[in-house]
């Protein structure tokens, strides 16, 4: 114990020995060696000088792009290997494939953007059913597993281990032993409190476990960057799901400190599921060195798929479209980041945002801004309460933005608002795992489904609106009416916000 403690004290004495040093390399470091925002520059660097040792320690926990070319330049080049994105760019080009409804008329330069920067093929013989009820939802996900015949690919940022996982354990080793393949895919930091003997359990019993970026010091993860924060199960290329829901008691509205848990989940039939399955397969295949592209299987259309196709393309029933989009920090474009972007500047009449996080870059907040001010109305719904304090005083003081330029704010006071989505003009939506904040937009791996459909974007809408019945206006006189800690804590949070 006494040598431990010596080591301590030699590493203390060493750090304030070269602090000066220490500062001024990691100072070079940012500045010229990593392509970061300028905001998050001198937010770094400040944070180096006046908070010397603490400084250093955070940087080493949360600015690790040292290594991030490196780290993902296999799944970049993984992610670029979608020939049927290319065949639909080919398309478009030659004028050969024509779209209706809103793809059409506004939304034909979103589609090739998306199918140009992350490969999103456009899909358009879909169905899709909304969750907004976490009970509800996991319940038809148990029901869905049940009728599993293949595989069932299972990813969630969050895993506990708690009651909400257990009532899915039964079902899943059920299925294994009728021979379907079952693979968990969970993030390092998310599933920290998984007790390894659970997951060795599982795999003991034929079910094929990977983590994403695993904890290296017991449950102590140093990567608090790059987390995969995406949520999605696919279950026989016939069914997929995508949205806000992990798995755990608070999502099911039983945890006392955030009672009702509001949440936005979308079930998808059709095409798109094969994209969510090839999202899936990508993220498996970095965590787990295991080639799934190998098996065709995983990629089949199931005939239901084929025959929904045909009535679409005889016009026997509308089409819908969906292009599943991802981002994350192996991707060069911020492709969820630009897809609201486009959104937001077209947008005509209306502009409904629900997110748990509002710290925005200064290209997002601009366009909302904007769009407020051309007399579009711009409406964003908040949780009323923090999971995480710094990020929602942040979120905060943009709000306040926000209303000066004459936007509608609310927060939700019927429990917690965790659904993330924008709804535009009744037309087209964009909802999944993207929180509208920097983090979202840059660190994490996110995955969200743009829809193209009037009829989803509606309810969605009807949905919004309802929820403003459950919510306390922003106004701008309750704004300003706010105490000097809160006005504090907003700006000590929103200095750090390029860090968030």
């Amino acid at each position: 114990m006494e040598e431990i403690l010596d080591g301590i004290l030699m590493l203390w004495d060493w750090l304030m020995s070269n602090l000066i040093v220490i500062n001024l390399v990691l100072s070079v470091i940012i500045v010229f060696f990593q392509r970061r925002d300028p905001k998050a520059v001198w937010t770094w660097l400040l944070a180096l000088y006046f908070v010397p040792v603490f400084g250093f320690l955070f940087y080493l926990l949360l600015c690790q792009d040292l290594h991030k070319s490196k780290m993902f330049r296999i799944k970049e080049v993984e992610d670029k290997l979608n020939v049927s994105a290319r065949s639909q760019e080919d398309y478009f080009k030659r004028h050969e494939m024509t779209l209706e409804g809103p793809m059409e008329r506004d939304y034909k330069d979103m589609v090739i953007y998306n199918l140009e920067t992350s490969g999103a093929v456009l899909t358009l013989n879909n169905q899709v059913t909304v969750f907004t009820d976490g009970e509800e939802k996991f319940e038809d996900l148990r029901r869905e597993m049940r009728k599993a015949r293949r595989f069932i690919h299972i990813q969630y940022y969050i895993i506990k281990n708690d009651e909400l996982f257990d009532s899915l354990i039964p079902i899943l080793l059920k299925k294994v032993q009728e021979g379907v393949e079952v693979r968990i895919l969970c993030d390092g930091m998310g599933g920290r409190f998984m007790p390894k003997k659970k997951w060795q359990e599982l795999e003991d019993a034929g079910v094929k476990v990977g983590v994403f970026f695993p904890a290296t010091l017991g449950r102590i993860n140093l990567r608090v960057n790059y987390r995969n924060h995406r949520k999605i199960v696919v279950i026989d290329g016939r069914v997929g799901y995508v949205g806000g829901f992990n798995i755990g008691r608070e999502y099911i509205g039983k945890d006392p400190k955030f009672g009702y848990w509001r949440d936005t989940h979308l079930k998808l039939h059709g095409d798109a599921v094969i994209s969510l399955q090839m999202r899936f397969a990508q993220d498996w295949n970095y965590a787990c060195k295991e080639n799934l592209f190998r098996h065709a299987e995983y990629f089949d259309i199931p005939h239901s798929a084929h025959e929904e196709r045909r009535k679409v393309l005889e016009g026997k029933r509308p089409p819908l479209g969906v292009q599943i989009i991802s981002s994350g920090p192996d991707a060069r474009d911020r492709q969820i980041r630009n897809n609201y972007l486009e959104l937001f500047y077209k947008a005509k009449d209306h502009i409904y945002i629900q997110t748990p996080y509002f710290v925005p870059d200064d290209a997002v907040l601009s366009a909302l801004e904007v769009a407020a001010k051309s007399g579009v109305d711009v409406r964003l719904m908040i949780p009323c309460k923090p999971d995480h304090p710094f990020v929602y005083w942040a979120t905060y003081s943009y709000v306040g933005d926000l209303l000066d330029a004459g936007a509608k704010c609310y927060t939700y006071e019927n429990g917690f608002l965790h659904a993330k989505g924008v709804m535009a003009d009744g037309r087209v939506c964009s909802y999944g795992t993207a929180n509208m904040d920097i983090r979202s937009f840059e660190l994490n791996f996110e995955v969200n489904a743009v829809i193209y459909d009037e009829d989803t974007t509606e309810k969605l809408e009807k949905i919004f609106l309802e929820d403003l019945k459950n919510c306390r206006e922003i106004t701008r006189e309750r704004y300003r009416q706010r105490s000097l800690v809160i006005r504090v804590k907003e700006q000590c949070s929103r200095l750090l916000s390029p860090l968030l």
